[in-house]
Formats: C-alpha cells, sequence, structure tokens
C-alpha cells in the first residue's frame, strides 16, 4: 500500500465528520499563518484552530517569498484577512543547506541551475525578522500592521515570538 492509499483509505474511514463553519471560504478570524512545511508542525493542535477559522500557508522554511505574498494577497484582498502570523521552528531542514549548495546538486542533477531562492539560513530568528519584514514592506498587502513572527521549539510545543 503506498502512502497515498494509506490516507485514502484515512480518509474514507473518517466518514462524514466535518468541524468548523464551511458556509465561507473567508476565515472567520481575520487571520493567515505561514509556516514550515515540517511534518512536525501539527497547525491546528498548535494553535487551537478549527476548521474555517484561518488560511494555512506552508512553504520550505515558513519564509516569506513571492509565491507567499501572492496567497497572502488574494487572501487579505479577496477574502478578508487582516493579520498575518509567521511561524518557523527550531531544527529546520532549512538551516542544514547553502542556497548556492543545493543550487549547484540540482544544476549537477538536472544540467539546470533553478532561478529561485531557497532560502537557507543559521538563525532562525534572523529568519522570521526577514520574513516579516518582507511581508510589512509589500505594497500588495493592504494590511501590514499586524504581522508578527514565532519560533516554534519542536521539542516543546512552545511558541516564542521574536521582536
Amino acid at each position: 500500500m503506498t502512502a497515498i492509499d494509506l490516507l485514502l483509505q484515512r480518509n474514507a474511514e473518517l466518514g462524514d465528520v466535518v468541524t468548523g463553519d464551511r458556509s465561507s471560504p473567508r476565515p472567520s478570524q481575520h487571520v493567515a499563518i505561514l509556516t514550515c512545511m515540517d511534518a512536525r508542525i501539527r497547525v491546528f493542535q498548535l494553535l487551537g484552530l478549527i476548521e474555517g477559522e484561518s488560511h494555512i500557508l506552508r512553504n520550505a522554511g515558513g519564509v516569506v517569498t513571492d509565491d507567499t505574498i501572492r496567497s497572502l494577497s488574494l487572501s487579505q484582498r479577496k477574502l478578508g484577512t487582516r493579520e498575518i502570523m509567521i511561524i518557523q521552528h527550531t531544527e529546520c531542514g532549512l538551516s542544514s543547506v547553502t542556497d548556492d549548495g543545493y543550487k549547484d546538486e540540482l544544476e549537477a542533477d538536472t544540467g539546470l541551475r533553478p532561478t529561485w531562492a531557497v532560502e537557507a539560513f543559521r538563525e532562525v530568528e534572523a529568519s522570521v525578522r526577514t520574513s516579516v519584514q518582507r511581508a510589512k514592506q509589500s505594497p500588495f498587502l493592504p494590511h501590514r500592521d499586524l504581522v508578527r513572527g514565532f519560533v516554534y521549539d519542536v521539542h516543546t510545543g512552545r511558541l516564542s515570538e521574536v521582536e
């Protein structure tokens, strides 16, 4: 059985159990949360969320990129969010690579060098600050006053705000 087959089986076993408000694509808490794709971050449980309360965006590192600005812009301008919560975490895989090193590796394997930034970092707090600044400086986001950044400790489950 493949992993996808297992997930489909789990979905079928759930039945029709659906929680949260499903009447609108607009998040009831008017917040968008950007975090890393790391499987140890259980966003709904971590923040006590129920379905329908927030937009959840995930990428490698939980960093603000052009693509996350695209999603955040739509979230704010078309779906009513006004706050942005950026959550990065301890022991992130992006802290174990470098932009050039990874691009070199891809180029060696494929013959092509990616045009996108890897966004590797060494200090998670500095990366959070950079992402918060990118969001606050984007002209595409009308609501930039309530952008806050956090570090999630993968061992304790605690969030620490980055000033």
